[in-house]
């Protein structure tokens, strides 16, 4: 009774709590509710219901109020206390993209005049291609907007209609639905050398020649996956671009920009090509994994990797997809070939890149779950959680790695990962302390730590919160101190110190 008539005297003072809650842990009403069902289909609000407690018209059940605050990790009290804490109904607005900028002062120096002089000589002497340069530039744009395309997803729906999982056979019916004429040609892989002076296997899947002819590798046939992506790619180019052939021929393989030409200008075709690269790109993805369903299958299995089977999608598609269609923003995902070649990669959260994929390093840190999955023998997942000093500050990262073949023959490995400061900061922990804690005792401990519980207590709460089962899984091993470069090493002694090491 008492809790009954704490609920009905904060009534509008709890919807606001919960709302905020609900926003600061990046929830929709719909994943609430969702969640809420997972723990009790009984007492779970409807979203209708929901709308109404967090507006204040209605007033929740202790039973409901509970699986509110199991999905939330807090204490009943929490919810019905009388004091009107300000950082628990204040909701945190955050900014926007991972990345942090530079400022370009004095703005003079950085005038749209100065910039078409001076960007041609530093990539013509810096030896980065044009290509390279409008990636890096699109890589830019996507990592500020964090990967929110919503007008390339509105397309992508409306011809996929939201269906998952898609077949070959429906891809190819909506192929030839934009007027798609395929045609198959033959050609197996052969060994290049790419822009790093690294040899690997690489083989042209797909080109398209206007106005309507779409020729594929009969290769990709062993391959449905990777079928199904290419087929998506070039629907995605009919759609938006009404085939108008400004769109790079696709291939498999560890090399990027083979053969591309190191230039004293900025080429508008280059920056063109990279753009609808990557507009076509996303829009496959969302075609074959759109959000909505996406992102409930991948809740019901709690972002696990393996999601992609049930998908029927390659796991390279559903991790890239994970970043886009999780409510939670602070997602990055690499694409790494050996050695050291970052073929894709996506940092919404900002981490730093664990090597250069424009020139070869020397000192790459060899701690980074990408980099030991090259070592691990055949093909899996494994989870690691990291320590890693990001502008001064000591941020913890979890990530989920696999080891896997593309069509031409080549092992690389794909990871997806999140920066857990702002999971735990949303909880109302002290994030910088605690990494600096865990920091600390893996320096002591030669550079990687078991978790003691007072660190491990609010990661499992985040990991239930963010329904990832691979944060929890990464804690039944050492967390792992990591840095940018070698250089930079926070190990005592460092790892280009120390020879048994390298």
């Amino acid at each position: 009774m008492k809790a009954n008539k704490s609920l009905l005297r904060k009534s509008h003072f709890l919807g606001t709590k919960i709302r905020n809650l609900r926003k600061r842990n990046h929830l929709t009403m719909d994943d609430l509710s969702t969640r809420c069902v997972r723990v009790s289909p009984e007492y779970a609000p409807s979203v209708s219901y929901l709308s109404m407690i967090e507006r204040g018209k209605r007033v929740p059940s202790v039973e409901m109020l509970e699986v509110i605050a199991e999905v939330f990790q807090k204490p009943l009290d929490w919810f019905l206390d009388g004091e009107e804490q300000q950082e628990d109904i204040i909701p945190n607005k955050g900014s926007r993209g991972g990345i942090h900028g530079m400022p370009l002062e004095p703005g003079f120096l950085f005038s749209p005049d100065i910039l078409q002089i001076a960007l041609p000589e530093m990539l013509s002497q810096t030896g980065t291609s044009s290509r390279q340069f409008a990636q890096l530039l699109i890589r830019a744009h996507q990592e500020h907007h964090q990967n929110h395309f919503p007008e390339l997803e509105r397309a992508a729906e409306e011809i996929g209609l939201k269906r998952m999982p898609l077949s070959v056979e429906d891809l190819l019916q909506l192929a030839k639905a934009q007027g798609l004429h395929i045609s198959w040609f033959d050609e197996a892989p052969a060994e290049v050398l790419d822009e790093l002076g690294v040899r690997s296997n690489n083989v042209p899947t797909s080109w398209f020649e206007p106005p309507k002819a779409l020729k594929l590798n009969r290769l990709l046939q062993q391959f449905p996956t990777r079928l199904k992506y290419e087929l998506a790619v070039h629907i995605g180019h009919a759609v938006l671009h009404n085939k108008d052939g400004v769109k790079s021929a696709m291939s498999v393989g560890g090399a990027h920009n083979a053969g591309a030409m190191v230039t004293d200008r900025v080429s508008p075709e280059d920056i063109l090509h990279a753009w609808r690269d990557f507009e076509s790109s996303f829009f496959a993805g969302a075609l074959l994994c759109p959000k909505v369903p996406f992102r409930q299958l991948l809740d019901r299995h709690g972002y696990e990797i393996s999601s992609h089977k049930l998908a029927e999608v390659s796991a390279s598609v559903a991790m890239r997809r994970m970043t886009a269609v999780s409510s939670y923003p602070h997602w990055h995902y690499f694409d790494a070939y050996t050695p050291g070649k970052l073929k894709a990669v996506y940092r919404g959260n900002g981490i730093p890149l664990p090597w250069g994929n424009m020139r070869a390093v020397d000192d790459p840190c060899q701690h980074w779950a990408v980099f030991r999955m090259f070592d691990v023998p055949g093909e899996g997942s494994s989870a690691q959680l990291s320590l890693l000093d990001v502008h001064g500050r000591p941020r913890i990262y979890c990530c989920e790695s696999v080891r896997v073949k593309d069509l031409a023959g080549n092992a690389h490995v794909l990871c997806a990962g999140i920066d857990l400061n702002p999971a735990l900061e949303a909880q109302g922990v002290d994030a910088d302390s605690l990494a600096a804690d865990m920091k600390a005792r893996c320096i002591a401990e030669g550079g990687g730590a078991k978790i003691p519980g007072s660190v491990r207590s609010p990661l499992i709460s985040v990991a239930n919160i963010l329904n990832i089962n691979w944060i929890s899984r990464s804690l039944d091993k050492p967390a792992e101190l990591i840095c940018s470069r070698g250089t930079s090493c926070p190990r005592q002694p460092s790892c280009y110190q120390c020879p048994e090491r390298k």
